[in-house]
């Protein structure tokens, strides 16, 4: 179950942006400024309201005037499409606003379209506001021959509260479910050098952290539980980073794990601290798009940061595999190199207008498509500047 298609208003320099997903890997391309950052952190927002409240999420953002676009008063929407898992596409649409000094969610609805009699007509089985709203209970019958709907009333805590976090807990609302489900595994993953190097306690992680400092617990763990994917590692490390002949994690006396990266040329292995950080960082981008219960939506910024020209195409290949089992990938970058191996139908770029983003599609213009067709590729058209307004560097 992924994102078809995001539209975002008045979210910082975000005041009117949507994109259409046509591929489980989207890559972002465009100047300092122009909202990639602000993109990610949509994805963060949705799942930080969903963990908490709409009110926390707002707070860590510097508050309400900090967030809402220049300008404007309001409210803050995010709307997202995806397929269910009945096939249908859904709508989740929520609008967040300031009254009284008080955060609260204006608009929430989730819907989709009907079969039967009402085809093609909107239905909103979830519609709150300000903590109050119906939802549709018997769901998964509605829309069968002879079936009414059957709504209740519910009240929540507080306006600042996601339904969908109070109707997913229950199994009568599974397209309800399926949408928490989705925000709860999206990860937003911002690589930390120094905690990768860091000996961890000792013991299991199953997922990656969202620095990237429990690198050794999941490397221990995929090479217990998982040694087909550790295998697919260690393979990829050997053939990325000349003279790596095996990684692995081992427990020291105070019990705590450290990496250690075996070099053909020596005959000691090296711990994680003396190798490069070009080395730690491939590492822990193995590890993370080698997940064998990949997140369903990844958010990576700049992953080419530390990683020598060569290595990219091989890195936007292993984005790539990871998105098409099933994690939905979105990857920005400054790098040409990472961009040669893309195709137009994955690449938007970002600029400023008038102090806030636009969005392009790079397939959506016939130059680009033309050119490609005759075998430019997207990294040496971004370089020859024909992404206008995202120049690199």
């Amino acid at each position: 179950m992924q994102i078809e298609q995001i539209h975002i208003k008045n979210y910082r320099v975000l005041r009117d942006v949507k994109l259409v997903l046509s591929s489980p890997l989207t890559i972002i391309i465009g100047a300092n400024g122009t909202g990639k950052s602000t993109l990610f952190d949509v994805f963060s927002f949705l799942k930080d309201a969903l963990a908490g409240n709409v009110a926390s999420a707002v707070t860590r953002r510097g508050g309400f005037q900090q967030l809402v676009s220049r300008g404007e008063s309001g409210p803050v929407s995010i709307t997202v499409k995806f397929r269910e898992s009945g096939g249908r596409l859904a709508t989740y649409i929520l609008e967040v606003a300031s009254e009284r000094g008080r955060i609260v969610v204006t608009k929430e609805v989730l819907r989709y379209r009907r079969k039967g009699r009402a085809a093609g007509r909107a239905w909103n089985f979830v519609n709150f506001s300000r903590g109050q709203g119906t939802a549709i209970t018997n769901e998964s019958l509605y829309g069968e021959k002879g079936v009414e709907e059957e709504r209740g009333d519910y009240e929540l805590d507080d306006p600042s509260i996601l339904a969908i976090k109070g109707l997913g807990q229950f199994r009568e609302f599974r397209v309800v479910s399926e949408f928490r489900s989705l925000i709860e595994s999206w990860h937003i993953f911002n690589l930390h050098i120094a905690d990768a190097r860091s000996n961890t306690e000792a013991g299991l992680a199953e997922h990656l952290s969202p620095t990237g400092d429990n690198v050794a617990q999941v490397a221990q763990y995929l090479y217990e539980h998982h040694p087909a994917q550790f295998d697919l590692v260690l393979e990829a490390m050997k053939a990325l980073v000349p003279g790596i002949e095996n990684v692995e994690a081992q427990s020291t006396e105070d019990g705590r794990l450290l990496l250690r990266f075996k070099d053909g040329s020596f005959r000691d292995p090296f711990i994680a601290r003396y190798v490069s950080d070009g080395t730690i960082k491939m590492f822990a981008y193995l590890v993370l798009l080698h997940d064998p219960n990949p997140h369903s939506l990844l958010a990576v910024e700049e992953p080419e940061n530390q990683l020598y020209p060569s290595l990219l195409g091989e890195l936007i290949e292993e984005f790539r595999a990871y998105a098409q089992r099933g994690g939905q990938a979105f990857v920005s970058t400054h790098s040409p190199e990472f961009l040669r191996e893309a195709a137009l139908n994955e690449v938007f770029w970002l600029v400023k207008a008038d102090g806030f983003s636009e969005v392009h599609w790079a397939a959506d213009s016939p130059l680009l498509r033309d050119l490609a067709g005759a075998g430019d590729n997207p990294g040496a058209l971004w370089t020859q500047r024909l992404f206008h307004g995202a120049d690199p560097g």
